[in-house]
């Protein structure tokens, strides 16, 4: 089960039209560790007052997808350097090495 912060000022003040939860800096401060908690868990928003003025919002971060359709687009716009000859080389010793048969000790002799 999610915490809660405490104290009457981790509760929502007054409805904002947004539905962010409206809360001092003060009881920030002092519940910051549960705010987070339910800024991750609950997508809360909440919405930080200095003073009863608004000075900062807490929300989670909105994940950014990229498709194989963008990164091919991104590839051909040219806008993504390409690698050098030294780079590419190194690349294909690291395979080769990587891609090496095993051979086994021999226990029964040198």
């Amino acid at each position: 089960m999610a915490k809660r912060p405490r104290g009457s000022g981790a509760e929502p003040r007054s409805p904002a039209a947004s539905g962010a939860r409206v809360v001092s800096a003060t009881e920030t401060a002092k519940n910051f560790g549960a705010i987070i908690d339910r800024v991750r868990e609950e997508r809360a928003v909440y919405v930080v007052e200095r003073g009863g003025t608004p000075v900062a919002e807490i929300s989670p971060v909105k994940a950014k997808t990229v498709t194989i359709r963008d990164f091919v687009e991104i590839v051909r716009s040219g806008s993504v350097p390409s690698p050098g000859e030294d780079y590419l080389e190194a690349v294909e010793e690291g395979i080769a090495l990587y891609n090496r048969p095993e051979v086994p000790e021999n226990r029964w002799g040198p």
